[in-house]
């Protein structure tokens, strides 16, 4: 796992911009870093070095013939087989690295070559011959891939858009467009970042770059189309699945370690694959440590646990250098943890296998489960339910107005992911108006349900989690947090064979009466003890609304919320109300911590980039 940087044209002083672009993102790839200065085209890279220690395999690396030069970042997990089948072909390989494979994948396959790869990747290959660059990011969106066309038509492109602070030509202002949906999504959910003009390519995207134009497109989908077999049937499938899986992604050569928690997904992973050592994190305050759960797994299945508690101090100090590494502003409190957990591995390990992804894709949140009440009501026709779901939508607020259109059976009317933190009427009212454009929910899921409109409840879910909130914010944190501590994060889960299985399980087996992803549970049972098989998801909790309520933390959530940069995008007498109105009541109809600490993440990482920030860039 690495880091790379670029763009097209020409710039008389190319050499020093791109080794500060390169610098930028050190952290990405501390164990050496290069560049590459062709006619039209400039790269740098970082490397962390993971598979084939030696120079030979450094970036930018130059195709056998001559005629490509490629930047990536990730890992190609069936890279052997299709060395092997290159081989055949008549390629050669001076070196062990995926790197080399990929870059022949492409000179022989051409762009087709992304139907063949299996793992986590972004990448850009430079076309000697045809002046025009090439690239593509993985099916999950598990590595990022930025990018901007510049106002004399270049590209620039990158792992993080920080790096882009150091281009003369690229202006630094705030997207005012992006501001509204965050507050309800916590994540950067549209393709624009908060940074206007930047881009993400979309996960399963490819991209071209030809004589100034600029072509993306899809080269991948989920096919959420169900085969009948036994439940018994499926979870020998799925245990053997996600066995192979962990053992293709523990490739290194380099030390392997897990995250651990006491979920159920970690835990499997971490048996599955039986490192040396396992790492967790919790708090230092009561109810908000898992710590225990972890190291009493790990000392069962004799391994080597490390566990640190984390205090609050500690988090707020940290966070402007979260947000820093975000890029973006990300209001999961998840992301705290993470990040000091990355730090502590980073000190035994380089590389780590985590659990990301087995509740988008077994189905594992208690969004997608229904309780028996639930499944009472939904005897009722589908034609009655979507009709008095249309009549309560009409309807001012009354009791079961919400349980009549989120059991109609139409998830596009209510279901917008695992993060719903400001209502939209809520965010427009807190908002200057210069800021209170920008898309609406509807407008950014209706896109993604528009291709699964036949498909059940569960799916239409789980595709929505899977193409929004997956990669907007589970991934983009597990990125961004482990890479920060120069740390590769792996998801054995979030693999293509794995996810083609998984697509094909019926809804009856992922959600029981019994529990959510129950499939998946029965086969980790084959292994795991039923304690941890069965517990019932926590996340990665943070006591945030118990901070908030502290004078010390209070008073730095009030400075930024009263700040003179924070009256440019709200109302901040609002802002100070409602944090008044969370400090001063402690029930939990007066819990306004998420939505507090939502505005105080966008603060946070505006003043770190557009007022701490020394940038060599244009500011708007």
């Amino acid at each position: 796992m690495c880091g790379f940087a670029g763009f097209t044209g020409f710039l008389e002083s190319r050499e020093e911009i791109i080794k500060r672009m390169n610098e930028r993102i050190i952290h990405r790839g501390p164990d050496m870093g290069n560049t590459y200065l062709g006619d039209g085209i400039t790269l740098g890279f970082r490397r962390l070095s993971i598979l084939d220690l030696r120079p030979d395999a450094n970036q930018p690396m130059v195709s056998a013939d001559g005629n490509s030069v490629i930047v990536f970042n990730g890992e190609i997990y069936n890279f052997r087989e299709l060395r092997d089948e290159l081989e055949g072909y008549g390629a050669s390989f001076s070196t062990t690295s995926d790197t080399e494979v990929l870059l022949a994948g492409y000179r022989h396959f051409g762009r087709d070559i992304v139907k063949r790869l299996r793992g986590m990747y972004a990448f850009a290959i430079w076309d000697i011959e045809t002046s025009s660059l090439f690239g593509a990011r993985d099916m999950f969106g598990i590595k990022p891939f930025y990018y901007t066309v510049l106002d004399d038509g270049n590209l620039l492109f990158g792992s993080e858009i920080k790096s882009f602070l150091e281009h003369p030509d690229f202006v630094m202002s705030v997207n005012e467009k992006a501001l509204r949906p965050y507050l309800t999504f916590q994540y950067s959910a549209d393709t624009e970042t908060f940074f206007k003009g930047v881009y993400k390519l979309p996960q399963a995207h490819s991209f071209s770059y030809e004589n100034g134009k600029l072509t993306i497109e899809r080269y991948a989908d989920t096919d959420f189309t169900s085969i009948e077999k036994s439940f018994e049937e499926y979870v020998d499938e799925v245990d053997n699945i996600v066995r192979e899986s962990v053992k293709v992604h523990s490739i290194s050569d380099v030390k392997v370690g897990s995250f651990l928690s006491g979920g159920v997904d970690s835990s499997y992973i971490t048996a599955a694959l039986m490192p040396n050592k396992t790492f967790s994190v919790g708090f230092d305050f009561n109810k908000f440590n898992e710590t225990d759960y972890a190291a009493e797994l790990s000392d069962k299945l004799g391994i080597e646990n490390h566990k640190r508690l984390l205090s609050a101090d500690e988090c707020f100090d940290a966070f402007p250098d979260i947000q820093y590494h975000m890029d973006e502003p990300q209001s999961n409190p998840s992301s705290v943890p993470l990040y000091f957990l990355a730090r502590l591995a980073s000190e035994h390990v380089t590389v780590v296998l985590s659990g990301e992804g087995a509740d988008e894709i077994y189905a594992g949140y208690e969004e997608y489960n229904e309780r028996a009440l639930a499944r009472k009501y939904k005897r009722i026709p589908g034609c009655i339910r979507r009709t008095l779901a249309k009549c309560a939508k009409a309807l001012s607020y009354f009791k079961g107005h919400d349980f009549i259109i989120k059991n109609s059976g139409i998830p596009e009317d209510y279901f917008i992911g695992q993060a719903h933190v400001f209502d939209e009427k809520e965010a427009v009212d807190i908002l200057c108006d210069k800021y209170k454009s920008g898309k609406s929910v509807k407008e950014i899921t209706a896109p993604v349900y528009d291709r699964v409109s036949r498909l059940d409840e569960l799916s239409k879910k789980q595709y929505l989690d899977l193409n929004l909130w997956l990669v907007g914010d589970i991934l983009l944190k597990a990125d961004k947090m482990s890479m920060a501590s120069s740390l590769e994060l792996r998801v054995p889960f979030l693999d293509k064979e794995v996810l083609a299985h998984a697509s094909k399980i019926p809804a009856k087996y992922k959600i029981t009466p019994e529990n959510t992803k129950y499939v998946l549970r029965k086969a980790a049972n084959k292994t795991l003890p039923d304690a941890w098989a069965d517990r019932e998801k926590k996340g990665f909790p943070v006591p945030i609304r118990y901070w908030l309520r502290e004078d010390k933390y209070y008073n730095i959530v009030k400075e930024y919320f009263t700040s003179e940069y924070a009256s440019i995008f709200f109302n901040t007498d609002k802002l100070v109300a409602m944090l008044n109105e969370h400090k001063n009541n402690t029930d939990r109809a007066h819990d306004r911590g998420r939505k507090i600490w939502t505005v105080f993440t966008f603060l946070v990482w505006y003043k770190r980039f557009f007022i701490d920030e020394k940038v060599n860039c244009k500011k708007a």
